[in-house]
């Protein structure tokens, strides 16, 4: 289960950077501390770019199950800077099984605060191998 856990926020850590985020701290990172709870809620990643932060989470099955889930989503997604009151953005990574009812989970959200979520969805995609006698050697010099 730790496996999967620790998949899915490197594939959600892969979402900030194509995004332009700067990871700050990470949950199951080797040099980055683990990020402290917010409120009272644990989160997996907190990342920066420029002036503006953004918290990340990775939804599971048995988070989709809790009853505080829409309250945890609600208190998250209206977090603000300490000093200058900017909102912080709130990404959510799920996976492929339970992303559509976390999407609808998000739609029934007011709209103040569903425009500082972005939901993603986390898919393993397979590794590519490839080998020397696959490539076909151009001719450099005739």
């Amino acid at each position: 289960m730790e496996m999967m856990k620790r998949k899915s926020v490197d594939l959600l850590v892969e979402q900030f950077w194509k995004n332009g985020y700067l990871t700050i701290r990470r949950k199951f990172g080797t040099y980055l501390p683990e990020p402290a709870k917010v409120g009272d809620f644990d989160v997996d990643i907190i990342a920066r770019y420029k002036e503006s932060y953004a918290i990340g989470l990775t939804l599971t099955r048995n988070d989709m199950n809790n009853p505080k889930i829409k309250e945890k989503l609600i208190f998250l997604a209206t977090r603000q800077t300490r000093f200058t009151n900017k909102p912080v953005k709130l990404f959510i990574g799920a996976d492929e099984t339970i992303f559509k009812n976390a999407k609808a989970l998000v739609e029934t959200l007011e709209n103040d605060v569903r425009k500082n979520i972005r939901i993603f969805q986390i898919m393993d995609r397979p590794v590519e191998l490839k080998r020397k006698h696959d490539f076909k050697e151009k001719v450099l010099f005739s």
